[in-house]
């Protein structure tokens, strides 16, 4: 069995130097009803990318499930402690806003709520991916739609059933029959020079680095169907740590690494080197 990636935590404002004394009470609620949100972000050489776009969507996440919102200042002095001490270049960060102690039940959280920091080494991603349809949907129309909540058991189990058929993502389609996302990411498809991403309206996360391809590449929102998706000419995924992921097997049907993909990637990575703080 390979090594654990132990990560370095940091729990409202303690930093631990063994992750094993990092505890939460078994009623926090977080782990009991999945009241939390939290944000990933990519750790580089010089730090977190788009740290202030991930505490910003944190910030919305938390109000969005009736949470107190957690402070700029403070999320960054969390990131800032377990980066001073991390011995790897790239990297995961992970930011965890939960209720706090609450009760057994779905009722509100008592508080105060809870931050945790954690930051571990990652590998980069190494080839292009292969993506499978999972026979489970998204519903627009949920309260959660869109948000990074901590009641992520649903990705768990798509993740788990792509793999088990070759793939290395999974992706869903709501329940208009639309293409939606992946688990981790969200889908780009490419007509031509026209590049084509789900509308926030068919529930997928607006993610950052989404959010950042399309500002870079004039892409457009458009919804469509899984039949229409597989149309395109190319396919990629965007994520935190995926950065422009370029598809070439999706459900056994075939694509190569095409140049707009190709030229999306490109400057996606020259901006972001250029501006790792993006508002």
């Amino acid at each position: 069995m390979a090594e654990l990636n132990r990560p370095t935590i940091w729990i409202d404002g303690v930093l631990y130097a063994d992750s094993d004394q990092a505890l939460i009470p078994a009623d926090d609620h977080g782990l009991v009803a999945g009241d939390g949100v939290f944000e990933t972000c990519k750790i580089e050489p010089w730090g977190a990318f788009a740290l202030g776009l991930h505490i910003q969507r944190l910030q919305h996440s938390a109000k969005t499930l009736g949470l107190p919102t957690p402070d700029e200042s403070e999320v960054r002095a969390g990131v800032a402690a377990v980066l001073a001490v991390r011995e790897f270049d790239y990297g995961r960060l992970r930011i965890t806003w939960t209720g706090g102690v609450g009760p057994l039940s779905s009722g509100h959280a008592f508080g105060p709520p809870r931050l945790i920091v954690a930051a571990s080494s990652a590998s980069r991603a190494s080839g292009p991916g292969r993506l499978a349809t999972v026979p489970w949907t998204r519903n627009p129309d949920d309260p959660l739609s869109g948000i990074k909540t901590t009641s992520y058991a649903g990705n768990v189990r798509a993740l788990a059933w792509a793999h088990d058929r070759g793939a290395d993502e999974a992706l869903f389609c709501n329940t208009r029959g639309e293409v939606c996302e992946a688990s981790g990411s969200n889908i780009f498809l490419v007509f031509g020079d026209r590049v084509v991403t789900p509308t926030l309206a068919a529930g997928p996360l607006a993610g950052i680095t989404r959010r950042c391809v399309i500002e870079q590449s004039g892409a457009e929102e458009a919804d469509l169907s899984l039949a229409e998706a597989k149309k395109a000419d190319e396919v990629f995924l965007t994520g935190s740590l995926r950065d422009v992921h370029p598809i070439v097997d999706w459900d056994g049907q075939l694509w190569e690494v095409g140049p707009v993909t190709s030229a999306v990637a490109k400057e996606f990575a020259a901006r972001s080197a250029a501006d790792p703080d993006p508002r």
